[in-house]
């Protein structure tokens, strides 16, 4: 060999793929679950006046969902209050703003749904 090889990368995605194949079940069923979970967040903000996705709806990530508020004074408070009950992360890209939820992998659909209540919620309260 003419280098080491990236040990801690190679047992890291050795520990992600044992997951994905004993807890998850595969990759089939990976993608169905993630499939599920960035149903559930698009079907609140689709079915909102309050929320607004920036992507095409052909062009949706399963991974990072993008919003918007109505304005930016409520996508800091939305990110606030999101933070204090424990979801952090959702605050938009610093260039483009808005809100972005990460729904990797390892994200659950309790945590989503946990998320898609609390957007319900805020929307009640502020919209």
């Amino acid at each position: 060999m003419y280098n080491t090889p990236p040990c801690f990368a190679v047992y890291t995605i050795q520990l992600v793929m044992k997951w994905l194949e004993e807890e998850i079940g595969g990759l089939e069923k990976m993608e169905k679950i993630n499939r599920k979970k960035a149903e559930l967040l698009y079907g609140v903000i689709d079915s909102s006046a309050f929320y607004k996705g920036t992507a095409e709806i052909d062009s949706r990530s399963l991974m990072n969902v993008t919003f918007r508020l109505p304005n930016e004074d409520l996508e800091k408070l939305f990110v606030q209050e999101a933070f204090d009950n424990a979801m952090g992360g959702l605050k938009g890209h610093r260039s483009v703003g808005g809100c972005r939820a990460s729904i990797y992998n390892a994200t659950t659909i309790k945590a989503i749904e946990a998320l898609t209540d609390f957007m319900k919620m805020f929307e009640k309260k502020k919209g």
